[in-house]
Order: C-alpha cells, then sequence, then structure tokens
C-alpha cells in the first residue's frame, strides 16, 4: 500500500520495528495507527472506529478513557515521579500497593516483587529460583517444567518458557533446563472416545513420568497459566488443576501461577487461580493490574519461597537483582485506583456476567460450519475455526482461515487475535451486553461471508 511520505504510516514503516509483526510484510502494507479511544472503543487516525474485542493486549480491563487512572498519575507525577527501590529505599505508592496485592492473593502469600511486564516477572522467578536451590544447597535442582501451547514471555528465560515454536525458532532458544509437558486442550489432543478426565488424568501420568524421568530431584517448579491466553483460550478439563497439583505436591515442587491474563477478574474471579482451586506458591501479575494504562508487573513469593533467598541474600550481602522501574511510584499509583475501581464497580461479577452472554451468543454458532470449537470462562473466549467439523481441521496452511476472518472482523470494526485458526475475544472488563452483540452479531456476518468463500 501506498502511503504518502510524510504520513504517520510511511515513518511508521521507515523507522520502527514492530513486534510480533512480518518485518517485511509491514514494509509493503503499514499499520493500523490509533489515535484515541473511549470505552471499549479505539479510533484510528482517518476516524475509522473499532470495539476492541482484545482489551489491547488482554488487558484494557477500564477500557481506553478512564480519567480516575489519568488523574491519578497525574497526582503522583506531581508529587514524586520517580523513586527506585534499590538499597534501602522505597515509596508510599509501592508499600500500598504490595500490601494490598498480599490482601487479594488466594492463598497465603508473603512478599511481592516488583518488575515492568509479565516477561520480567518471569525471568525474574527462574533467576531467584535457581538463587534459592543453590541456597538450599540443592545445586542440581534447577529444571522448570511448563506446558506445550502456554505462553509466558519473550525474554530469554520467559521465551523459553513459553512453549510456542514462533518464540523459539531462529532465537536459538530454549534455554536448558526448561522442559514442556503436553498441552491441556481436550478438543485438540485427546484419543478418540477420551473423556475430560481421562484426559487429565493422562496428562498428570505424564507430566510424573517425565518427573521420573529426568529425576525428581533435579525438578524446582512448574509454570502454568490457569486458562492459556496466546495458546488459543485452552481452558483446562475437568480435574485437570486437581490432578497436576497433587503430582507436583508427591514429589515436593514448586507450582507458579502465571496469572498475567487470568489475574484481576477476566476469569470471573479476582485471580484464576481461584476460579480452578490452583493453590500457587508464586503468583505473576501484569496486564490489568493497571489496565496497561502504564507498565508494571510483579509477582507474589509464599514464605517458602521466600526464606531461603531471603537467607542467601543475607549470606552474600545483597540480593543483586533489580529493574530501575521496578516498583515506580506512578505505575504503582495508577495500579492502586485501578484495582480500587475494579472493586467499586463489581467487575469481576461484570465479567461473569458479559462473558456468559457472550459465550451464549457463540455457542448458538456451534452448527454454523466454519465453527469447530467453543471455549472460555469469565470474559476470555475464543472460537476454534474449521473447514471439516469431523478432521477438525481447516485451511491447509495453518492460520489462513483464521488470519482471513481476523481481517474481515476489523474491516468490519472490530479488533480480535488469530492464534492460527482460533479467534480470540477479550473484552475490557466494562464491556456492557449492548457492546457483547455488536462483537457477536458482527462476528456471525463475517462468518458467513467466510464460509461462502471457502467451502
Amino acid at each position: 500500500m501506498a502511503y504518502s511520505p510524510n504520513s504517520p504510516e510511511a515513518r511508521d514503516i521507515a523507522y520502527h520495528l514492530h513486534s510480533y509483526t512480518d518485518a517485511r510484510r509491514h514494509e509493503e502494507t503499514g499499520s493500523v495507527v490509533l489515535e484515541k479511544g473511549d470505552g471499549v472503543f479505539v479510533e484510528d487516525i482517518h476516524g475509522n472506529r473499532y470495539i476492541e474485542a482484545m482489551a489491547g493486549l488482554w488487558s484494557v480491563a477500564l477500557g481506553f478513557s478512564e480519567k480516575r487512572l489519568a488523574d491519578a498519575a497525574a497526582r503522583q507525577m506531581a508529587k514524586l515521579p520517580f523513586a527506585h527501590t534499590f538499597s534501602y529505599k522505597s515509596n508510599g505508592p509501592v508499600i500500598d500497593l504490595a500490601e494490598k496485592l498480599i490482601s487479594l492473593a488466594p492463598v497465603p502469600m508473603s512478599k511481592v516483587f516488583f518488575t515492568n511486564s509479565g516477561s520480567e516477572a518471569n525471568d525474574t522467578i527462574l533467576k531467584l529460583l535457581w538463587y534459592r536451590s543453590n541456597s538450599m544447597g540443592q545445586p542440581q535442582r534447577k529444571k522448570i517444567i511448563s506446558r506445550v501451547r502456554g505462553y509466558h514471555g519473550v525474554t530469554i528465560a520467559s521465551a523459553s518458557l513459553t512453549g510456542l515454536p514462533n518464540n523459539h525458532r531462529s532465537f536459538d532458544l530454549p534455554i536448558a533446563n526448561v522442559l514442556h509437558t503436553g498441552s491441556p486442550h481436550h478438543w485438540k489432543d485427546a484419543n478418540p472416545g477420551e473423556s475430560e478426565e481421562d484426559f487429565a488424568t493422562r496428562r498428570a501420568e505424564e507430566l510424573e513420568a517425565m518427573i521420573l524421568a529426568e529425576g525428581p530431584e533435579t525438578i524446582m517448579a512448574f509454570i502454568g497459566e490457569p486458562v492459556m491466553g496466546a495458546g488459543g483460550v485452552v481452558v483446562p478439563p475437568a480435574t485437570y488443576w486437581e490432578k497436576i497439583q497433587a503430582v507436583l505436591a508427591k514429589y515436593d515442587i514448586l507450582l507458579i501461577a502465571d496469572e498475567v491474563i487470568c489475574g484481576f477478574g477476566r476469569t470471573g474471579n479476582m485471580f484464576g487461580s481461584q476460579t480452578y482451586d490452583m493453590r500457587p506458591d508464586i503468583m505473576t501479575m501484569s496486564k490489568q493490574l493497571s489496565s496497561s494504562y502504564l507498565p508494571i508487573s510483579a509477582f507474589m513469593i509464599n514464605e517458602k519461597v521466600y526464606g531461603p533467598i531471603a537467607d542467601e541474600s543475607h549470606r552474600i550481602g545483597v540480593l543483586g537483582h533489580g529493574f530501575t522501574a521496578g516498583g515506580h511510584p506512578v505505575a504503582s499509583a495508577v495500579a492502586l485506583e485501578n484495582l480500587k475501581i475494579i472493586e467499586e464497580r463489581d467487575l469481576v461479577a461484570n465479567a461473569r456476567e458479559m462473558g456468559e452472554r457472550l459465550r451464549g451468543r457463540f455457542h448458538a454458532l456451534e452448527g454454523h460450519p466454519l465453527v469447530g470449537e467453543v471455549r472460555g470462562v469469565g470474559l476470555i473466549a475464543a472460537v476454534e475455526l474449521v473447514t471439516s467439523k469431523e478432521a477438525k481441521t481447516a485451511l491447509e496452511a495453518p492460520g489462513a482461515l483464521g488470519g482471513k476472518v481476523a481481517a474481515a472482523l476489523q474491516a468490519r470494526g472490530v479488533i480480535v487475535r488469530n492464534m492460527l485458526d482460533a479467534i480470540a475475544f477479550c473484552p475490557p472488563l466494562i464491556i456492557k451486553a449492548d457492546e457483547v452483540d455488536m462483537i457477536a452479531d458482527r462476528f456471525e456476518a463475517v462468518l458467513n461471508d467466510v464460509a461462502a468463500e471457502v467451502l
């Protein structure tokens, strides 16, 4: 596409290397350049208006025009625009936020460590767990188990935890000591006639077999999203987390719940861990923590994790890790206000109600020839697209059908994300019934248009 030389699109092509983008294709097509937002809607520089059915990157809980968050940022910016947390320094907002997060934790937690993104948080967790194993006199206990299709970030360590091929290809990843066990996706990975419970049992048995093959004394932790996000909105089958946790407990392996997408209401509870009765030792948080108005992330650790880390820092004389902007006072102030609004407006309940409405509309489409599976919980959902329901396959090129539907939806004013042939929906927690229906109506129309083209 040709753009005028001084247009934002042309300058974006000239100067900007984008995340998760085909760089050469970007040179040809350019980007949608967004200019403003209002509630669940965003608008580009040409005045085209879109309903943001992905809440940005699974994250803008309060929508795109919450004045209270802007005001909270301005107040703190005027009072104390920056403070670090190195060398026995702190600030009021980060102390208040740490206390608030500990109070919200679904299981007893001891301390909060602040970072700037989910990737940084998970990277730090891996590093600190190596540190912990050394403190405990267990230098061989350095392996961590993640899952195929899990998503945990893009830094070297967190991308290694991620179980998606494109996060590893040509990056020389994953690094050593990172293992991947099977995905919990029953529809895709179950054997013929295998029930959800039987499938969950098999996945737990496969996990135990991996632990025994590697040596239980070498495994320090298991990391998992309560509901997989970027891997396709994979909802765990019945009894899955119960059985996985039983295996981990048997071998004294820590459980890390990656709540970066699930946390703060997305699954219909404050945390995904509550939705699935998980009892994590560590919880990673970001995205909806501040509605992504400012970068902030964190993880909580229980006393079992904290104690050996604290002991090792005392032996050495310092915990030699941290980030300049970790625990930033402005980001912390915004996060505090964001959590206050989520609670005041009971947006967790709204997520349950609107999510049920959205999934109901999608379930009504299960007879459509392009719909293979509808899945979701709370206000996160996915529709798996197929051209053959029996074979559970789409077009010859994986992702071609999903890309076609996502592009057609954008042309109709709905921003979604396709993970191969799964179309994900994750709108802001503030969404209303008529806006849910707008998404569903346009999705149905697109399915009909695309079906006429490909079938």
